[in-house]
């Protein structure tokens, strides 16, 4: 998400470091590029226009003009400005205490990810040691009803339904007290939708709102469909007075413009946003760290608390006792690998970083079958090999190329990418965890360029189909069989 917006504003802000001396001038040009990034990004006309009165008032001033580094000063109010147009923001869920039932209530349009996002919510309650109670109001939809009863499967958490009843109101009340009888303190109430607000929905969710009084109003938006979300979120707000928006779908190419325009049009901020289709794929909704990335500052503190939700603490404690002692194996190497190298996770990290944004497509370029040739690879490998690659010779480097149906060349090529990686990994012992978190992101580029070792067969530089390489591999199977015979 904002890939253009932040390319867009990275572009418009370097035209201002370009110039000698900044003007009026050359920084109404520069202005105008941010402004028209804002558009394209599918920023609301009317929040881009208050967003660039602000940004140009401050920016033309003498203060501005005629400091010593005012390329510096303008990108500070452009983040300041992007930090009040998005929040702040109150992450409570404003829960009462575990002898009580707070009761959240979730409302969006069909399609938004609603469901899903009850359970994602749920997740999180329960991994904040609380009993939550996953309550099946979408009558209109008999599929939501089983959808919300899989995921309480899946996370072992009770689900409330009656499919005899017609009435979601009469639901959502004997819900609550079914959530009082069981012991559960949070009811999470999942509202019917609609392709489009109409007036049933709206009274509807009027009536649940007033019997029920949740605590907290949440709607879910999907950020793929751009502006109409914020006019979505500005039609229930009116209806409902919402506490807060969950954003779906920030994992995807969407502009990002919804995002940036949702709580200056309703007054109401996103307060967690779903990165994914996983469970455990809905985070916090932070502006300033949102702001850092889109002027690519990177976003240090989220990264490090993906590091330590995504990596095993005891299996990272071992390795760094391995490395202060200087010993780095294959096998350490392909279990680094398999932990950075999950679906998505290299991307999203390296996205973090200061400054590698230019790493995206290297990344995306990243093919997991690839990694699993190079696991093949290692798996081929006796443990003294793994242990000392100075003992694969030609004759050794042929059987592990046979075993992991593979060319020669290919080991060679593996071997030539773990060395100089053996060796940045034992100097990480001792490192602050900024240094080592640096470090990380120099052996994920190197992991998307080993991903082109599959490519580079033969000097083609095509990948090989899934037929072709099981030819291939049963014809080297085959010369090996004849080779032996014939010793």
């Amino acid at each position: 998400m904002f890939e253009s917006l932040q390319d867009g504003l990275s572009s418009a802000l370097k035209s201002l470091s370009g110039q000698g001396k900044l003007t009026e001038a050359n920084m109404r040009e520069g202005l105008k590029l941010v402004e028209r990034s804002l558009l394209e990004a599918d920023v609301s006309f009317d929040v881009a226009r208050h967003f660039m009165a602000n940004i140009t008032e401050k920016s033309l001033g003498e203060k501005v003009l005629k400091s010593l580094k005012p390329q510096q000063q303008v990108v500070g109010i452009v983040y300041q400005e992007l930090c009040d147009l998005m929040g702040p923001v109150d992450h409570s869920l404003h829960l009462k205490g575990k002898d009580d039932v707070t009761v959240l209530m979730l409302c969006g349009l069909q399609g938004a990810g609603k469901t899903t996002t009850v359970g994602k919510l749920g997740k999180m309650l329960k991994e904040g040691q609380r009993n939550p109670l996953l309550v099946a109001a979408d009558l209109q939809r008999p599929a939501a009803i089983d959808q919300l009863h899989v995921l309480g499967e899946q996370l072992g958490l009770p689900v409330y339904s009656d499919r005899e009843e017609k009435d979601p109101v009469k639901v959502c009340n004997a819900a609550v007290k079914q959530a009082k009888k069981q012991g559960a303190d949070v009811v999470i109430l999942d509202t019917a939708g609609r392709l489009h607000i109409d007036e049933e929905l709206m009274g509807q969710l009027e009536r649940i709102d007033k019997q029920c009084s949740p605590e907290q109003i949440y709607l879910v938006v999907d950020a793929m469909t751009g502006q109409d979300a914020v006019n979505s979120a500005k039609a229930f707000n009116e209806a409902l007075e919402i506490d807060g928006v969950i954003m779906t779908k920030l994992d995807g190419d969407a502009r990002g413009g919804a995002a940036l325009s949702v709580k200056h049009v309703t007054g109401v901020p996103i307060k967690f946003m779903g990165t994914g289709e996983k469970l455990e794929a809905l985070e916090a909704f932070h502006p300033d760290r949102m702001a850092e990335r889109i002027l690519g500052q990177g976003d240090i503190r989220s990264l490090f608390e993906i590091a330590q939700k995504e990596f095993d603490l005891e299996e990272q404690k071992a390795m760094e006792e391995k490395l202060s002692k200087g010993q780095f194996t294959l096998d350490d190497f392909r279990k680094q690998m398999a932990m950075i190298a999950k679906p998505g996770l290299m991307q999203k990290m390296m996205s973090m970083m200061p400054g590698m944004g230019q790493m995206r497509e290297a990344m995306n370029e990243f093919d997991e079958s690839e990694m699993k040739g190079l696991f093949g690879i290692i798996d081929s490998m006796t443990p003294a090999e793994k242990a000392n690659t100075k003992l694969i010779d030609q004759s050794r480097r042929r059987r592990i190329a046979a075993g992991a149906g593979c060319e020669p060349h290919q080991v060679n090529e593996l071997i030539k990418m773990y060395e100089p990686m053996a060796q940045m990994m034992t100097s990480m012992a001792g490192k602050s965890a900024r240094e080592r978190m640096k470090m990380l992101s120099e052996v994920q580029g190197g992991l998307a360029q080993g991903g082109t070792l599959a490519r580079q067969k033969q000097g083609t530089g095509k990948r090989l189909s899934n037929a072709q390489k099981k030819d291939a591999r049963k014809a080297r199977q085959a010369a090996l069989k004849k080779r032996r015979k014939k010793r």
